[in-house]
């Protein structure tokens, strides 16, 4: 049953579409892209053309598209290539990941002199500035976690923070650590642990809201540094099919970049711009001034934080930690604050999204949420759990029950899956990275990255969901095979899933009249390609709102 907001959404797109229609037919097609193989999401025969006007698609089929193409038509021979909606990644920390770009590669480091080496080697390119990335994994380093003595004398005179893979931890060199203040007798802040050596002496890691003690001494981007990195990201998105990402961060710092980019008339990327939950009045207030946006730029949502990750041990379970008994993870934000916090922001019409990681997490915010839709009443409100990575095998039916978004990122789980069972143990695999489970349950699931935590590339995802091949190749079969998904399923959930996950789903996230034409374009077919071959695509074309921004060719 189709409720009055959906009403209007296909009533609208009908009229898009009569719109386009009526102008092809008038004026010719702006667009047409001929002689390739369109997946277009929906049921039926592939079409081998599109026609586009202005932003918008206006004709489907090759009869159709060349009645409607004149002497002003631009006509693009594919040449058999496979085509579909441009992806949308659920889950990223742009500006991060965009930052990243420009930081040394840590997470390919494979022993201690070879971190040390890759971060001495930055330090001596940008004297005298902090060194905030790129990424590191002690598990591809031999699984001890680092401490500031590894890398000390490779960085003597500038502050070293960088982030774990997970984005969960930082680790310190004696520098950073005296810039912030932190030494035996600093207490753990509440949802935060500084890591510490047997005597007592900080290590140089620092976890969850720890991290905040050195975020407040780090110096702040200039706006040129943060828009110059922001515009770098949109290029490398574009060249891996992304049409548009989804944004779900705990602060503002990407925010005014791409307000600033947006004003300026500068983004070829659509995004949707989440901002941290303990700030809701703050985006209610901007909502009610000034709406939520266009289809470039969107707002009107906001994250929570139930735990950690499960790298760092932070990730918040029922049972202790295999491999740290005693430890079952912290709650990075207290049950009181995201009682409060989720039921203001969706008593004012905000979107909600809250980071869950373990199950006791995962439990504690589908309970919660379902206490909040009963208090402010029936409404389509589309909550959302970002990563609920560890499920109880009984949880997995409430997400469909209550229409809770799965927002996944199918890397983790060939990641992850390296070492996983040494974290939780064989039993609590079962419901562990349960992409299968939850779409057959018949929940909407979405798919993103979680860049820079795992590459912003869809083609890696989509890899990932369908082989569960772990990156160290032990697991050729796949680990917890039972999870992997089809083809067409990883696609669903990176296009018509995320279009859902965020309100778009009258006008993106598949090929139809009146859509936005947001298309990728591909040098192989990935719903008969062999999936060990999915990596080595590579992206032709990536049109977004009928222009192309990018081209291999």
């Amino acid at each position: 049953m189709i409720d009055r907001r959906g009403f209007l959404a296909v009533a609208a797109t009908l009229a898009l579409a009569a719109r386009a229609r009526a102008i092809a037919v008038q004026r010719g097609l702006d667009l047409a892209l001929v002689n390739g193989w369109f997946w277009t999401g929906t049921p039926g025969h592939p079409p081998t053309a599109i026609g586009i006007v202005e932003d918008r698609i206006a004709a489907l089929g090759a009869a159709e598209v060349r009645g409607l193409t004149t002497a002003r038509t631009r006509v693009i021979d594919l040449g058999g290539a496979f085509a579909m909606p441009a992806f949308t990644d659920g889950h990223t920390h742009f500006l991060r990941g965009a930052v990243t770009l420009s930081q040394p590669d840590l997470l390919s480091a494979t022993s201690k002199a070879d971190f040390a080496a890759r971060l001495g080697a930055a330090a001596r390119k940008r004297p005298g500035k902090w060194i905030l990335g790129g990424t590191w994994d002690e598990q591809r380093m031999g699984g001890e976690l680092p401490s500031h003595d590894w890398i000390d004398a490779a960085t003597p005179d500038m502050p070293v923070a960088v982030p774990r893979t997970d984005l969960h931890s930082y680790l310190l060199n004696s520098v950073a650590l005296k810039l912030a203040g932190i030494t035996r007798d600093t207490p753990d802040p509440a949802g935060g642990v500084i890591v510490r050596d047997a005597v007592g002496n900080p290590t140089g890691i620092v976890k969850d809201n720890a991290k905040a003690l050195v975020d407040r001494v780090v110096p702040a981007r200039t706006d040129a540094e943060a828009d110059a990195a922001v515009l770098e990201g949109i290029a490398y998105g574009l060249s891996k099919g992304l049409a548009q990402v989804h944004n779900p961060e705990i602060d503002w710092n990407t925010w005014y970049p791409l307000r600033r980019l947006h004003a300026a008339g500068k983004l070829d990327m659509r995004f949707y711009a989440f901002v941290p939950i303990a700030d809701w009045e703050k985006m209610a207030a901007i909502v009610s001034e000034e709406g939520r946006g266009d289809d470039w730029l969107r707002w009107g949502a906001v994250k929570a934080l139930a735990d950690g990750s499960l790298g760092s041990r932070t990730a918040l379970f029922y049972d202790d930690y295999t491999d740290a008994p005693g430890q079952r993870g912290v709650r990075v934000t207290s049950l009181e604050d995201l009682r409060e916090w989720i039921g203001a922001s969706d008593a004012h019409g905000l979107h909600v999204a809250t980071h869950a990681i373990g199950d006791r997490a995962n439990d504690d915010i589908l309970s919660l949420y379902a206490d909040v839709a009963r208090a402010n009443g029936p409404r389509d409100r589309r909550f959302r759990i970002e990563h609920a990575q560890h499920l109880r095998p009984t949880t997995i039916p409430h997400f469909a029950a209550q229409g809770i978004v799965a927002s996944l990122q199918p890397y983790h789980a060939i990641d992850d899956g390296r070492w996983a069972v040494k974290r939780i143990g064989e039993k609590r695999l079962n419901g562990t990275y349960a992409f299968r489970s939850l779409i057959d349950s018949g929940a909407h699931v979405a798919f993103g990255s979680d860049w820079p935590v795992a590459p912003l590339d869809p083609l890696t995802g989509i890899y990932a969901g369908i082989t569960r091949r772990t990156i160290d190749g032990a697991n050729p079969k796949g680990w917890l095979p039972d999870q992997k998904v089809t083809a067409e399923q990883a696609l669903v959930a990176y296009t018509r899933g995320n279009a859902y996950s965020g309100f778009m789903e009258d006008r993106t996230g598949k090929l139809a009249r009146g859509y936005y034409a947001d298309i990728v374009v591909l040098d192989g077919n990935l719903l008969t390609i062999d999936p060990l071959k999915i990596p080595e695509v590579k992206v032709l074309h990536t049109f977004v709102g009928g222009k192309q921004r990018f081209t291999s060719v």
